[in-house]
């Protein structure tokens, strides 16, 4: 009933609606699997605990390795070939993906399928772009913040959901629950998504450097890539091992798997709350304002978070992570969609998502070094040692571009 009345609204928000119900449950398919993840590899085999540390990250970190060399061949091909397409390639892949995950007897062919994980993903990436292209330019940081919700919301769930589904069951009755998840997800893009899209010949298809040329603000684009890549390293730094550090903390009766969940969560609640109000505020005073303002909140959380000695401690400081995401992820998104052209939309985007994917495989790998040498409280200090770096570099950036 609800979709039938959609057919009365403009596509654009019918679109987004659908959409956001898409990347809600994609949310929730990759993160209710993540909270145990180390734990499913740990029963993969017999590791120390530098071992389980280090095919921990490079389970996690393969995924995001793959994806940000495919990326761009994807947002190329959105570009020619329309984004719905994109989606119900990206959410049937992801289907049969993970239902293979729950198959797998030992760490290498885990560590392989998410290495596939990433070359056939891109569902977000890709939402994004065709909100960011059908959307009016006035409206995309209220459209995108509405995104980023849906996505967070799924977040949110996901680890609460999977670790409550493996505290009663197992591991790999997640990784099937995921690949119907993701089926569902394929059909409801397949069925309610409209794209009226005028298909770019491949001899019309820009180049790399033409993509360059056609940018209104090179420097810019780039800085909020490397912007994004800043971000989700340190979000990834932490976030594979996240359940390792749970069980360090935990002195309790509740299980470690719920507990990691919860923790896991906290960044999903802050966002979900904060990240519309923070798009429209980003529409009236500046998103280059709001990207500064969520530096210094990731630093008040990383640096206190490298000294908790409860569980509690590091769940509230993981919230406030939360309200630093929702300050900058919004406000890049939105800073890309109103100074890109809708001919390169797609392929923009996609180095973007390559950018964030090679952040989310530079933190696990760096979490991992860092922790073999300093334990896991380095690993947050070296986190906000990079964020910090970043906002310098970001606030020299948009310095001399106001004054030029």
């Amino acid at each position: 009933m609800l979709l039938n009345n959609l057919e009365h609204v403009p596509s654009w928000q019918r679109n987004l609606f659908i959409l956001w119900i898409g990347v809600f449950m994609m949310g929730i398919g990759f993160s209710e699997v993540m909270p145990f993840l180390p734990l499913y590899v740990d029963t993969l085999g017999h590791f120390t605990q530098d071992q389980l540390t280090f095919y921990s990250s490079l389970t996690f970190s393969t995924t995001f390795f793959t994806m940000a060399i495919f990326s761009p061949f994807w947002g190329k091909l959105a570009d020619s070939k329309g984004r719905k397409l994109m989606l119900m390639r990206a959410s049937l892949g992801m289907a049969i993906i993970f239902i293979l995950m729950g198959l797998v007897t030992n760490v290498w062919q885990l560590i392989f399928l998410r290495a596939l994980q990433g070359i056939f993903g891109g569902f977000i990436s890709n939402a994004n772009a065709m909100v960011a292209t059908q959307v009016p330019k006035e409206r995309s940081g209220y459209a995108l913040g509405i995104l980023v919700t849906g996505a967070t919301a799924g977040q949110l769930l996901g680890p609460f959901l999977g670790g409550t589904i493996a505290s009663f069951v197992s591991y790999r009755t997640c990784f099937y629950i995921t690949g119907i998840i993701f089926g569902a997800v394929f059909l409801l893009t397949t069925l309610f998504i409209h794209e009226r899209f005028t298909p770019v010949k491949k001899e019309d298809s820009p180049s790399f450097k033409t993509v360059i040329n056609l940018l209104p603000n090179a420097r810019l684009t780039f800085g909020l890539c490397l912007t994004m890549l800043i971000i989700q390293t340190a979000n990834m730094s932490i976030g594979p091992i996240i359940s390792l550090v749970v069980r360090m903390l935990d002195h309790g009766s509740l299980s470690t798997t719920f507990l990691a969940g919860v923790v896991a969560a906290m960044p999903g609640i802050a966002t979900l709350i904060a990240a519309p109000r923070f798009g429209i505020i980003g529409d009236r005073i500046g998103t280059d304002r709001m990207i500064m303002i969520g530096f210094g909140i990731a630093l008040l959380s990383l640096v206190p978070s490298a000294f908790v000695i409860a569980v509690w401690q590091l769940a509230i400081l993981r919230l406030i992570m939360g309200v630093s995401n929702a300050t900058m992820l919004p406000a890049v998104q939105t800073l890309l969609a109103k100074t890109t052209p809708s001919q390169i939309t797609s392929r923009v985007f996609a180095y973007g998502q390559s950018f964030q994917s090679i952040g989310s495989v530079v933190g696990p790998m760096l979490g991992s070094l860092v922790a073999s040498q300093f334990g896991y409280s380095g690993i947050f200090i070296a986190s906000a040692l990079l964020v910090a770096l970043n906002a310098l570099f970001f606030w020299s950036n948009t310095k001399s571009l106001r004054t030029s």
